[in-house]
């Protein structure tokens, strides 16, 4: 399940992308207005965390925007805990409101909920050749066996698999997968990565996970039988 987080909170952002991930969802983040609308647009994702207070552009104003265009579910956070406020975001076309402080299990719980009642968009299996990757029950399946990975493991699959095609830096996977937000020391990225050709492309004549000299990693087919 692919999410868009929008909040000018660093703390707020970074903790939620962190535990959003553990729990095995692809996480964009932006800490702005303008930024999030822009992904929100073009992005595709199954849910959108909104933040109401937003700098340059707030939160209601992103999704009144939005709504000319997308019906994607969105959830809004927000501090503001009166009616009032609540009934005008929900009136806006949010999908949901959720008051600050809140609890992270219940943000995840209203999530998956919303997600349920979207329709089946990205809760069936993802599929890349003969690979199986089902995000509810993390089961991956390779030409009718099992692959067996770890959290962590498996995270870094969907991050991969929701960018099919694109390529992506030792760094910006440190930041999606392990929220790590500075470049240095990425051999866990280079270990994990290795663990996971080995498991998911080992003893297959084609390969998905590619590496792209000086630039990073990307799961794709190819018609070639490349490595």
């Amino acid at each position: 399940m692919k999410l868009l987080v929008i909040d000018d909170d660093a703390r707020a952002l970074a903790y939620l992308g962190r535990g959003l991930r553990e729990q095995g969802f692809a996480v964009d983040t932006a800490a702005n207005g303008v930024d999030g609308l822009h992904l929100a647009r073009t992005g595709g994702y199954s849910v959108i965390v909104l933040d109401g207070m937003l700098p340059g552009m707030d939160g209601l104003e992103v999704l009144q925007q939005l709504r000319q265009t997308h019906q994607t579910p969105v959830i809004m956070l927000t501090a503001r805990d009166g009616v009032a406020d609540r009934v005008q975001g929900l009136q806006q076309g949010a999908d949901d409101y959720l008051v600050k402080p809140y609890s992270f299990t219940e943000l995840v719980a209203r999530l998956q909920a919303l997600v349920r009642r979207a329709g089946p968009r990205e809760t069936g299996p993802l599929l890349l050749g003969d690979l199986v990757v089902d995000p509810v029950s993390r089961q991956v399946v390779r030409t009718g066996q099992r692959v067996m990975l770890t959290a962590k493991e498996f995270t870094l699959l969907l991050t991969l698999l929701h960018r099919r095609g694109q390529v992506l830096s030792k760094t910006v996977l440190a930041e999606l997968v392990w929220d790590i937000h500075f470049d240095s020391d990425l051999n866990v990225v280079e270990a994990a990565i290795k663990r996971l050709r080995a498991k998911i492309d080992e003893g297959h004549p084609q390969k998905l996970l590619h590496t792209v000299r000086g630039m990073g990693y990307v799961l794709e087919q190819r018609s070639e039988v490349a490595g």
